[in-house]
């Protein structure tokens, strides 16, 4: 079925609830790698699908080696807050590292944990839909986050 839509992942909640995983949303690297339509996310999986370089995540990446780097780009100033029962994991836009990226053919992302290294190494947080058919080409690629998710994709 492919790209649809933009989930959190039911495994990793489970593993910070029962204490398995020790996530610190305000502290660690959280990165974002771009993924071709030719994967199917499912937030159902469990914690080792969940991770970048495992399950269905083990391929399809789209990267530009100098410029938007295998493996992802670092989101930079992540807050985790909790108000008016909603929970906001909120991160500055994020920015290719250029102004002459090509990244052809993506359709969304990967949010993972870069720094804890168990039970998953690189767990994945959730995956983001950019609504279709994404591609930069020698230019810049900004995702610009918002509460209620992406919500501007700037190529």
């Amino acid at each position: 079925m492919a790209w649809s839509t933009s989930k959190l992942f039911v495994a990793t909640v489970t593993d910070l609830m029962n204490n398995t995983t020790a996530v610190d949303a305000n502290s660690d690297t959280f990165k974002i790698a771009l993924f071709t339509n030719a994967i199917t996310p499912d937030q159902t999986v469990a914690s080792a699908a969940t991770a970048f370089g495992a399950g269905v995540w083990a391929a399809g990446e789209v990267f530009d080696a100098a410029e938007w780097a295998t493996g992802g780009v670092a989101l930079g100033s992540v807050t985790s807050t909790f108000a008016s029962n909603v929970y906001t994991f909120d991160a500055a836009n994020t920015v290719s590292t250029g102004t002459s990226a090509t990244l052809v053919t993506f359709f969304g992302g990967l949010v993972y944990d870069d720094t804890i290294a168990a039970p998953v190494v690189d767990q994945g947080w959730a995956f983001l839909y950019f609504g279709g058919t994404q591609t930069v080409t020698d230019g810049t690629l900004t995702i610009i986050y918002s509460a209620s998710g992406i919500s501007t994709l700037t190529l």
